[in-house]
C-alpha cells in the first residue's frame, strides 16, 4: 500500500468535507487515510480551563476524541473499507501538516467563505502548504459535480509538469474528461510576433491562440500516450489569467494547478495566481509544486 491521504480535522464543517474528499480519493489510490488534528494555540477549540498547549487538560481530551471520532464515522460512511489512522499533534496547523505531507500521497483541507478553515487562516496555512508542501494538496471549497471534467491549469513553464501528471492521474480515476485550459494575457510577449516594441504593436488573436495550442500539446503530449483512455479537451484562452480560472472553475470537478517558488501560478504573494484561486474558485483545488525544488 501507498502513502496514505492525510486529511486536516478541525471540527468545522468544511473540514468534514475535506474528510470525506480524502476518504474518497483514499479509496481511488487504494491508500489508508490518516486524520491529522493540530492541536495549538491557533485552535479556536481550547477550553479556557486548561493551557492551550496541554492536551490532557479538563475537557480538552474529550473534546480532541469527539472531534475526531465525527470525521472517523464522515470517513467510514464514504468510504468503509479504507483504513483510517488517527494523529493529535501538538504546533501550528500549516507546520503539522507540512510535516505531514512528507509521507503522504494527497494533503487535503477545508475552507470557508471567508478564507478561514475553523480557526486557521486559509492563506496561511493552505497557502504555507501550496508554497512548502512534498505532496498535493487538495482544498476543498465551492460546488463538486462529479460528472464535471478535471480542469487543469497549463502553464508554460516546467513547473505544470507535475500538476500535468496528477490531473491525469486524477481523471483517469474518477473516470472524468480532463479539459486543459491555457491562458494568453494580451500584453504577453507571447502576443507579438516581430521585433516591434509590444507597448506600441496590436496584438494577434490568433497567433495567441495558436502558441496556447502549441504549449499545451507540448506539456500533454507524453501523458497522453500514458493515459489513453482519458478523454483530453483543449481550451485555448486569450483574457486575464485569474478571471478565467475562476471563471471556469464554475463548470469543473476540481481545478489543478502547478507551483514553483516564484511567479507562474505560485507566487504565493497577495493577488498571485495561486491565491486568487485559493480564495475564489468555485470547484475544489489542488495544488501540485515542483518536486525539482
Amino acid at each position: 500500500m501507498g502513502q496514505p491521504v492525510v486529511a486536516g480535522v478541525d471540527g468545522s464543517p468544511s473540514s468534514l468535507d475535506a474528510v470525506e474528499t480524502a476518504a474518497h480519493e483514499a479509496e481511488l489510490h487504494g491508500v489508508g487515510l490518516r486524520l491529522v488534528h493540530a492541536f495549538g494555540q491557533s485552535s479556536p477549540h481550547v477550553p479556557p480551563a486548561g493551557p492551550p498547549w496541554s492536551p490532557t487538560a479538563a475537557g480538552v481530551r474529550e473534546l480532541i476524541d469527539g472531534t475526531l471520532a465525527e470525521a472517523e464515522r464522515r470517513a467510514r460512511h464514504t468510504a468503509p473499507r479504507v483504513e483510517i489512522a488517527r494523529d493529535v499533534t501538538l504546533g501550528e496547523p500549516s507546520t503539522v501538516l507540512e510535516i505531514a505531507s512528507r509521507a503522504a500521497s494527497l494533503v487535503v483541507i477545508g475552507s470557508h467563505d471567508r478564507s478561514v478553515v475553523g480557526g486557521l487562516l486559509l492563506g496561511s496555512t493552505a497557502g504555507h502548504l501550496a508554497a512548502h508542501g512534498h505532496c498535493p494538496v487538495l482544498v476543498v471549497r465551492g460546488r463538486r459535480a462529479p460528472a464535471d471534467p478535471v480542469l487543469l491549469a497549463v502553464d508554460d513553464a516546467p513547473a505544470s509538469a507535475g500538476a500535468v501528471a496528477f490531473a491525469f492521474a486524477e481523471a483517469r480515476l474518477h473516470g472524468a474528461v480532463l479539459m486543459a485550459l491555457h491562458v494568453c494575457r494580451p500584453g504577453s510577449a507571447d502576443a507579438y510576433d516581430g521585433p516591434a516594441d509590444p507597448p506600441f504593436v496590436t496584438y494577434d488573436r490568433n497567433h495567441l491562440l495558436d502558441h496556447a495550442e502549441r504549449v499545451l500539446d507540448a506539456a500533454l503530449a507524453g501523458h497522453r500516450q500514458r493515459y489513453p483512455d482519458v478523454t483530453v479537451r483543449h481550451r485555448p484562452v486569450v483574457g486575464r489569467v485569474r478571471r478565467t480560472l475562476i471563471e471556469a472553475s464554475a463548470s469543473a470537478r476540481f481545478l489543478v494547478v502547478g507551483a514553483r517558488g516564484r511567479g507562474g501560478f505560485t507566487g504565493l504573494l497577495p493577488g498571485s495566481v495561486s491565491q486568487a484561486v485559493l480564495h475564489h474558485a468555485r470547484c475544489p483545488v489542488a495544488v501540485v509544486r515542483d518536486r525539482r525544488e
